[in-house]
């Protein structure tokens, strides 16, 4: 009697369980927060073929038999973090270049060239990510050292910001500079009668023609290399605006070799030949790789003084900063876009480039338009010029750290009046009800904890200034998320693919140890990344 009992339970049971939905994993005993329209939370997470099949309670696990289930044991789950502006395969092509981040002296930085060039056999000196405002002398570097050192050999520093490099006699003279040279949209620094070495913007790429060319298969090494590090932080994809078709192709190459799980959106280097030849083509994008447009470079950067502002630097007088194009050039680029289906995107930090960018703009959109056309870092905005992005839906597109970077020296350049412009993510983010955060990296931390904290604290790894820099400009923890997750998906016609945790969306997504919504700063900073998945397949583990 007992064994027809036991065979009739265990047919119960079979029948039980064959009645459920059959999946390849459920996640349970998670904390998740979605992102979703109604800010709600579940603790379980149900996927099937790469893609999100349903979320819910304890319940939900009653309807599906699942090959794989994760315990994530109370830990937090959010949407996978997205970038909405850092340099993923530019950066990783700057692999085998010496790094001077962090250095405080230009002495420092000599010792680093030093070591670096008897141990690199390029005949070119590489290296980039100083800035002289992190020195105890504030004051840009001048060659002469570097000539005495590097007589023979060219050498190439790169400012952090990327719109300043150091160079030496030796690079100068193969790229035909002297001082008598004039570049348009650039400075080449003259002191005393003598250059300095000193090149900003346009003008770096006379020097940079003569540096050669990696080839495919090292491009396609630091590619491949570089994503490990995007997935440790709880990245799963990123915006990257501005690369040439060279690296375009690169990324499409390792796509199609099933190498990379990092999903990126691309805008190209706009100009007249990549728009014409890219708009007669079928648009391309599929789950990892999404060509979105083209973007362009209006002015510098604040740090090295490139910046284009209405009215003249505080700290240097009768200077405004660059023009990287000219007016009829962005006028043309803008037209041109605005007759194919692509996305635009420009680069504008001083508050004249951004209202020149606004207002070209405005001359070929139309009102309430779905383009989704963007302005990358909007540092500067003058408050008159906010309507613009209200009125013609204009993405601001910005870094929360670059103002953390920044709040020691900006005033110098800008002035006691102008500040409250300045890094403005508030105000920015009533324009649209939505403002996608990125990092810029390298130019700042790639960690997006790192882009919460600036945004929502607006304050330092030390935790200074207390109460904030320019408080009135915070975001709240649950804009910040929505920040680094849906908005940067939404800035790129993505958000019906990712961006949150809902039904028919990508499974990607990352377990911390941490609550974002709920934790302090302090927590928040040291917060760990358990895993981080891509297509609900996991790409990175902590140890």
């Amino acid at each position: 009697m007992k064994f027809w009992i036991s065979l009739l339970v265990m047919m119960l049971f079979y029948d039980v369980v064959s009645a459920k939905e059959k999946v390849d994993m459920l996640v349970r005993h998670a904390t998740i927060y979605p992102v979703n329209s109604s800010n709600d939370t579940a603790s379980v997470l149900v996927i099937h073929q790469g893609k999100i099949l349903a979320l819910g309670n304890d319940d939900v696990c009653n309807r599906y038999a699942a090959d794989t289930t994760l315990d994530a044991t109370g830990q937090f789950l959010y949407p996978g973090f997205i970038d909405a502006h850092c340099h993923f395969a530019a950066q990783a092509l700057d692999a085998y270049k010496l790094k001077l981040f962090g250095t405080t002296s230009f002495s420092q930085v000599v010792e680093k060239l030093k070591e670096y060039s008897e141990q690199n056999n390029r005949y070119w000196i590489e290296a980039s990510g100083w800035d002289q405002n992190d020195w105890v002398v504030k004051k840009f570097p001048t060659k002469d050292k570097l000539d005495t050192l590097f007589p023979d050999r060219p050498v190439f520093l790169l400012r952090v910001d990327g719109h300043a490099a150091l160079v030496n006699q030796k690079a100068l003279d193969l790229s035909g500079i002297d001082i008598h040279t004039r570049i348009d949209g650039g400075e080449i620094e003259i002191r005393n009668g003598k250059l300095s070495g000193l090149l900003t913007d346009n003008a770096l790429e006379k020097v940079r023609k003569q540096i050669p060319a990696l080839r495919q298969e090292e491009r396609e090494q630091y590619i491949r290399e570089a994503q490990s590090k995007y997935f440790s932080v709880g990245l799963c994809s990123v915006v990257e605006p501005g690369i040439d078709t060279f690296i375009f192709r690169d990324l499409q190459s390792l796509y199609n070799q099933h190498i990379l799980s990092m999903r990126v959106s691309v805008f190209l280097d706009a100009n007249t030949a990549n728009v014409n030849r890219f708009s007669r083509q079928e648009s391309y994008q599929n789950e990892q790789l999404h060509l979105c447009g083209f973007k362009m470079y209006v002015d510098g950067s604040l740090g090295s003084r490139g910046a284009l502002l209405a009215k003249p630097y505080e700290d240097r007088h009768e200077h405004y900063g660059m023009h990287l194009m000219s007016k009829d050039s962005l006028i043309a680029i803008v037209k041109a876009v605005s007759r194919s289906p692509y996305q635009l995107a420009a680069h504008a930090i001083g508050d004249a480039a951004n209202h020149e960018v606004l207002q070209s703009y405005a001359r070929v959109l139309s009102k309430k338009n779905q383009r989704r056309w963007r302005v990358e870092h909007a540092q500067v905005v003058d408050p008159k010029d906010l309507s613009f992005f209200r009125n013609y839906h204009i993405l601001p597109s910005v870094q929360p750290s670059h103002a953390m970077g920044d709040m020691d020296w900006a005033k110098d350049r800008l002035g006691k009046q102008r500040m409250p412009f300045a890094y403005a993510y508030h105000d920015l983010l009533q324009t649209n009800g939505l403002l996608p955060l990125g990092t810029d990296y390298p130019v700042e931390d790639l960690n997006p904890l790192y882009t919460f904290i600036s945004a929502v604290f607006r304050c330092n790894e030390s935790g200074m200034p207390q109460g904030g820099f320019q408080p009135e400009n915070r975001l709240s923890r649950l804009e910040a998320l929505r920040g680094i997750t849906l908005w940067p998906a939404y800035s790129v016609f993505e958000e019906k693919q990712k961006g949150s945790l809902e039904p028919g969306k990508l499974a990607d997504f990352v377990l911390l140890d941490t609550d974002l919504l709920q934790a302090s700063r302090e927590q928040i900073q040291n917060a760990k990344v358990l895993s981080t998945w891509v297509s609900g397949r996991c790409v990175y583990k902590a140890n």
